[in-house]
Formats: structure tokens, sequence, C-alpha cells
């Protein structure tokens, strides 16, 4: 059987064919160098795959959350709208009855804002376990270093 070499290294013509017993050990380090590159180059591409279809499908769900929200938008103008029309036949007058649509918003956005402001709060942009582990990590390398 011919031995087959390239720039990249060993290439058997028929992987299931070869016989080893008549390769040297630099021959089967190039081989095996080779199939693991070749092996990390098709999982990055499976990767990029994966993360391009995953990157697609997330737009999609975007688009269709952007199209919820606006048409949750104009159901909330139309329905004050209508509020303010039929508050306008009851008060006979659209200034007060545009007012009183205007303070039922305020309240709800006082309220959702006091509500976002405490969990704002709450929240810790700190990763304490990830800096607690790292702290951990550094004494453990001091303590094998003494």
């Amino acid at each position: 059987m011919a031995v087959v070499s390239t720039p990249l290294g060993y290439v058997p013509p028929d992987p299931a064919a070869v016989d080893v017993s008549q390769l040297g050990v630099g021959d089967i380090l190039r081989g095996v160098t080779a199939d693991l590159g070749k092996l990390v180059s098709q999982e990055i591409e499976l990767a990029k795959l994966e993360v391009k279809a995953e990157a697609t499908k997330a737009g999609k769900i975007a688009a269709a959350f952007g199209g919820a929200g606006a048409a949750g938008y104009f159901a909330v103008l139309f329905v004050s709208l209508t509020l303010m029309f039929l508050l306008a036949t009851a008060f006979d007058s659209f200034t007060w009855a545009a007012f009183v649509v205007f303070v039922i918003w305020a309240i709800i956005g006082a309220v959702l804002f006091a509500r976002a402001r405490a969990l704002a709060k709450t929240l810790n942009p700190v990763p304490e376990v990830t800096v607690q582990t790292l702290k951990e990590d550094q004494e453990w390398v001091k303590t094998r270093n003494s």
C-alpha cells in the first residue's frame, strides 16, 4: 500500500484499509494530528451553523414579540379613546373626559414605576458566586505554590 503525504499531514487513501504496522510513529502522529485538526474544524463549523440557526429563530421570535407589543399598544390606545368618548357623553365635555383618562394612565404609570424601582434596588450586578470561587481558586493556587 502506498503512503500518501500532503502538506497537512498523512492522509490514507482508504482509512479502513490502512496497515498501521507498515507506518512509522511520525506518520501515525501526523495522521492523528490531521484527523484531530479536521475534527476540530468540523466541530467549529457545526457550532457556527447551530448558532446561526438559533440566531435566525431568535430574530423571528423577537419580530413576533415586537408585533405583539405594537398590537397591544394600539389596543390600549383605542380602549383609552373609547373610554374617553364614553366619559365625554357622561360629562358632556371632551376636556374632562380626556383629563380623567390621563389621570388613570398617570396612576398606572406611577404604580408601575414604583414597582420597577423597587425591583431595580434588589438587582445585584456583581456575580457573587463567581467572585467567591475565583477567590477560592486563588487561595488554592497560593497553598499549592507554598
